[in-house]
C-alpha cells in the first residue's frame, strides 16, 4: 500500500514539474508574438531624421464641426415630369425621330402613326356631319309647321330628336380626331389621311425609345419616354437610425459618380415606409435647375444635419494605409549602438538617440475646415503628442522596413 502511494506521488511530481515547464514554454512564445504586433506599429527616427521630416506636434482638440449623415442616391424625375409618349388609337409606325438624350420641344413631332381607320372615322365625321345639316333644316321646318298647328307635335318631337342624336356623333367623331391630331376643320372630301403626328406633351430630354419604323403599336403602347429635367430631383436612401436626425429644408450637397462638381439640394420630403433593407427613401428639391442632370444618374450626398463638438485633429494627422486610417504618436526615445567598422571598438563610445514613434488605428468622421473628426481606441491617453506633420514620412520609412524584413 505504501509503495502504490509513493508511485502516485512520483507520477504526481512528475507531471506537475512537466506542466511547469510546458507553461513556461508557451508563455515566451506568446509574448514574442505580442511584442511582434507591437512592434508591427512602432517606428523610430534618429536625431538627424527626425529635423529632416520636420515633425511637429499637437493634441487631440475638441472642434465645432458640421454634423453630417451620408447617403447614396440617384437623380429622379417626379411622376408628372417623366412622360409616356403613346396613341390612343394602334397604328404601324412610319417615322420615329427620337434618340435618346435628344432634347425635344412641347408640340414637336415625335412620331407618325399609319392605319386606315383613320380614314373611315374622317369619312363617318363627312356623312355625319351632312346628315346634320339636313336634319337641321328638317327641324327649323317642323318648328315652323308646328306655330301655326299644321303638323303632329309627335312629328316635331321625332324631328327634334333626330337632330340632337346628330349632334351627339358629330361631336362625338370630332372628339375622336382630335384625339389623334387630326383637325376635323380641315378633313374635306378630298383631304382624308391614314397618318397622324404624335406630338411631344412636354420639353425634355427623351429617355427611352421602344419602337422602331415598321412596328406595329397597339392603342395605348408606350412609344418612348420623356422627361422634363428642370423639376428633377435628388432621392437618398437613408438608413433608419439616422431617419430622426433629418428634416425638411435641411441642405444637401451631392456629387455624381463620375464628377466631383458639387451641387446642393435641400430636403423636400421624407418617406414614411421602411423598406426591407431597413432604410428610407428622401426627397430633395435642387436648388438650382440644372440640364446636365438626367433621370437615373447615381450619386453621393452629405446631409447636414448641424453643428456639434466633436474630437478632432488637423487633416494632415492621418494617413491612410490599407483602408484604414492611422495617426502617429510620440512614444519615447531609446539609444542605440552604432559599430564601428574597426574590430574591437569600444560600442559604448557612440550611442545614438532615437525618438519613437508609435502608430494608432482610428476611425474618421466628418471633415471641415482643415480638420477631421476622430474616433479614437478606448483608453487613447488624451495627453499624446500627436504627429500633425511628417506622418505620412513615418508611415513610409515603416514601410521601408516591413519591406527589408
Amino acid at each position: 500500500m505504501k509503495q502504490t502511494f509513493a508511485n502516485s506521488l512520483i507520477i504526481f511530481s512528475l507531471t506537475t514539474v512537466l506542466f511547469a515547464a510546458c507553461s513556461s514554454a508557451e508563455k515566451p512564445e506568446v509574448a514574442t508574438e505580442e511584442k511582434k504586433a507591437e512592434g508591427a506599429n512602432v517606428v523610430d527616427l534618429s536625431q538627424e531624421q527626425f529635423k529632416t521630416a520636420n515633425i511637429q506636434y499637437s493634441a487631440v482638440e475638441e472642434k465645432n464641426l458640421s454634423s453630417v449623415i451620408r447617403a447614396s442616391g440617384e437623380i429622379e424625375a417626379p411622376p408628372q415630369q417623366l412622360v409616356t409618349v403613346s396613341s390612343p388609337y394602334g397604328g404601324i409606325v412610319r417615322q420615329i425621330p427620337l434618340l435618346e438624350g435628344k432634347f425635344v420641344s412641347q408640340g414637336q413631332v415625335v412620331a407618325i402613326l399609319e392605319n386606315p381607320e383613320f380614314i373611315q372615322l374622317q369619312q363617318d365625321y363627312l356623312d355625319y356631319k351632312s346628315q346634320l345639316s339636313y336634319l337641321k333644316e328638317e327641324l327649323d321646318r317642323q318648328q315652323e309647321l308646328a306655330k301655326e298647328n299644321v303638323n303632329a307635335k309627335k312629328t316635331f318631337q321625332k324631328a327634334n330628336s333626330d337632330y340632337n342624336s346628330m349632334v351627339a356623333r358629330v361631336q362625338g367623331l370630332r372628339s375622336k380626331l382630335q384625339l389623334i391630331n387630326i383637325d376635323p376643320e380641315k378633313v374635306g372630301s378630298g383631304n382624308l389621311s391614314s397618318r397622324t403626328n404624335i406630338y411631344s406633351p412636354v420639353s425634355g430630354y427623351v429617355t427611352k425609345v421602344k419602337v422602331n419604323v415598321g412596328k406595329y403599336v397597339n392603342a395605348n403602347e408606350a412609344l418612348g419616354e420623356i422627361a422634363d429635367t428642370r423639376e428633377l430631383h435628388v432621392e437618398l436612401t437613408v438608413f433608419e437610425k439616422d431617419v430622426p436626425k433629418i428634416k425638411a429644408g435641411q441642405k444637401v450637397r451631392f456629387i455624381l459618380n463620375n464628377e466631383t462638381k458639387e451641387r446642393l439640394a435641400e430636403i423636400s420630403l421624407i418617406g414614411r415606409e421602411i423598406s426591407t433593407d431597413r432604410t428610407v427613401r428622401v426627397h430633395c428639391r435642387l436648388v438650382k435647375e440644372d440640364r446636365d442632370l438626367l433621370p437615373g444618374l447615381f450619386l453621393k450626398g452629405i446631409i447636414e444635419t448641424g453643428i456639434a463638438t466633436t474630437t478632432a485633429l488637423p487633416d494632415k494627422a492621418i494617413v491612410q494605409a490599407a483602408g484604414k486610417s492611422y495617426i502617429f504618436i510620440a512614444s519615447g526615445e531609446k539609444k542605440e549602438d552604432e559599430e564601428k567598422k574597426r574590430v574591437g571598438a569600444d560600442r559604448s563610445e557612440t550611442e545614438e538617440k532615437h525618438i519613437v514613434f508609435k502608430r494608432i488605428e482610428i476611425t474618421t468622421g466628418v471633415s471641415e475646415n482643415g480638420y477631421t473628426e476622430v474616433i479614437l481606441p478606448e483608453g487613447f491617453p488624451r495627453n499624446s503628442k500627436v504627429v500633425v506633420n511628417g506622418a505620412y514620412d513615418l508611415l513610409s520609412k515603416m514601410n521601408n522596413v516591413e519591406e527589408e524584413e
